[in-house]
């Protein structure tokens, strides 16, 4: 016999609980949370068995709660949890029945702290187990425009039930599942004995299923879901879009900033290791342009340490610096090698226009006799030689400033490149070399 559509309750016949019927005319079973009695909802709800001494999870969805989602006003007429034991490990979820007048029956499961939307799909192939093991690469098919790649494959197996069913469950019963994922949905390919049933699953955000069922759930994910979807936040892909063009605006100018040659002041002087100390006159401007000294010298394993003074016009020392010149090179198991430099620098901004001394003396120099090294000569150095430019143009603010908005560039770029890992990291797909 079926079931009186006008029927809103039942007295369970095995413990006599009031019980609402809420599930419509499909459901064929109604478990009893009370004692846990399994009532036929076609032969006037005769107990068929028992299901003694499980234990209820913990949900802040019941049975009974009306909520509106995607649309439509479902009702919750069941719940089942499902349980899967893997490499030592437990992982459990609670899939909550729904029923809609107008919209048929779907799930609202409750994993991990958060909540995915799933009903029965039909239009992708199946992927099947045996394509999954033999598949040098993950699986993939196509539905409604949606390109779904492999994630994973669950056997799970009914561990609790509560609620009207439009089947038979039974505990213990196995179920395989097959899924693959887009970037906003996915499919479980699920079989249980010889039923096969596709679903189609989308994420439900904590704030919209409080808002369909007028609760608030203290739900405390601790990982990023599969389906969740990326927050971008406000002005996001302004931000993504004006950071990355600042940020490549900002080093062509600094480039072109750096790359100006500026006039020559001082060209090729030369000073012999003889004429140390000495006093090298530079005629420039006060225009508060760049200028930059620039030294170069004949090391070979040996290096040299500068003493350098600029006076000004006035005779008013403007600074005191110290450099180093040293060139090392040689060979050993690993082949030639080099390290040094045989240049050094200094730049400033003159402040007077006139003729300024540049003195500069070498108080230190030696040799290096070290293991694998090449040539040393007779003494550090021969010679010195000098070069001044002005009107040069530094673009290390822009560098830095180009860094910044590279930085920011990366940090939006790359929450949604993790977030996108972390929906991907719980897959099990291996690739083996």
């Amino acid at each position: 016999m079926t079931r009186n559509p006008e029927l809103l309750s039942i007295n369970c016949t095995s413990c006599g609980a009031g019980l609402d019927v809420l599930g419509g005319g499909r459901v064929v079973v109604q478990i009893c949370p009370y004692c846990g009695a399994e009532l036929d909802a076609l032969d006037n709800y005769r107990t068929l068995r028992q299901f003694d001494g499980l234990e209820r999870p913990k949900s802040p969805l019941a049975i009974g709660m009306q909520g509106t989602l995607f649309g439509a006003e479902f009702t919750i007429i069941g719940l089942v949890e499902h349980t899967e034991r893997w490499r030592g490990r437990v992982y459990k979820w609670i899939d909550h029945q729904l029923f809609s007048p107008t919209h048929g029956y779907a799930w609202l499961t409750l994993e991990n702290g958060h909540l995915v939307f799933s009903r029965r799909y039909r239009g992708p192939g199946w992927i099947s187990e045996r394509r999954v093991e033999t598949s040098e690469h993950p699986p993939t098919t196509t539905s409604g425009g949606e390109a779904y790649r492999y994630y994973e494959t669950t056997t799970s197996a009914v561990t609790y039930v509560e609620g009207e069913f439009t089947w038979r469950p039974t505990l213990g019963e196995k179920t395989v599942t097959i899924s693959a994922m887009s970037n906003g949905a996915m499919l479980g390919f699920s079989q249980t004995g010889s039923e096969r049933e596709t679903y189609r699953s989308v994420y439900v955000p904590k704030a919209d299923a409080e808002a369909a069922f007028g609760v608030s759930l203290d739900l405390k994910p601790y990982r990023t879901h599969p389906l969740q979807p990326f927050i971008k936040g406000r002005n996001y892909d302004f931000l993504v879009f004006a950071s990355l063009v600042f940020c490549v605006l900002c080093l062509v100018m600094a480039m072109a900033f750096t790359s100006r040659s500026g006039q020559p002041v001082l060209m090729n002087h030369q000073i012999s290791a003889a004429r140390l100390p000495a006093e090298i006159e530079i005629p420039l401007k006060a225009d508060s342009k760049l200028t930059q000294i620039s030294f170069q010298s004949d090391v070979e394993n040996s290096w040299i340490y500068l003493d350098i003074e600029l006076i000004d016009p006035e005779g008013q020392p403007v600074f005191e610096a110290g450099r180093t010149i040293e060139f090392y090179s040689g060979r050993d198991a690993d082949g030639n090698w080099r390290e040094g430099s045989r240049f050094a620098d200094l730049s400033f901004r003159p402040e007077k226009t006139g003729t300024y001394t540049l003195a500069l003396d070498v108080p230190e120099q030696g040799l290096w006799q070290g293991r694998g090294v090449g040539r040393v000569p007779n003494k550090p150095f021969n010679q010195i030689r000098i070069n001044a430019q002005t009107g040069l143009s530094s673009g290390l603010w822009l560098f830095g400033l180009g860094g910044l908005f590279g930085l920011l560039f990366l940090f939006h770029a790359g929450r949604q490149w993790l977030h996108q890992r972390a929906r991907w990291s719980g897959t099990d797909w291996v690739d083996e070399d």
